[in-house]
């Protein structure tokens, strides 16, 4: 078995348009080629805007899993969509809420039409003997 972890090609304009930091012309920059071929470039001094990183396509890390061979090859969405929630810690701090919110989250950790929309991705696969 082989579980990967990646980050979205979409975490940084997500990320960014949350927190703000789209009004900052370079890091408009980064956004765009991240969103161009994933290669996530940080040339500013600002920490806050990440490192060096590739970041995936949902489909391009099931790919890449699949050329290495790997069967059975899962995509799941490991935060979902409740890091850009601004009540996300009313929620979890609330078991019935947190209870509810995980339930919704699990119910759509594999839908193809919003797997990028989380800022980190899982990729499960095992190889043949």
């Amino acid at each position: 078995m082989i579980f990967v972890a990646a980050i979205s090609r979409f975490a940084s304009a997500l990320d960014g348009s949350f927190n703000g930091f789209i009004s900052d012309r370079e890091f408009m920059k980064i956004v765009k080629q991240d969103l161009k071929d994933g290669q996530h470039r940080n040339h500013t001094k600002k920490v806050e805007y990440f490192t060096t990183a590739f970041f995936h396509h949902p489909n391009e890390l099931e790919s890449e899993m699949r050329e290495a061979k790997f069967k059975a090859v899962r995509i799941l969405a490991v935060t979902g969509f409740a890091w850009l929630l601004p009540r996300f810690s009313e929620y979890w701090g609330k078991p019935e809420l947190k209870a509810r919110l995980l339930s919704i989250l699990e119910s759509v950790e594999t839908e193809p039409s919003i797997i990028g929309i989380s800022d980190h991705l899982l990729g499960i696969g095992r190889k043949e003997k």
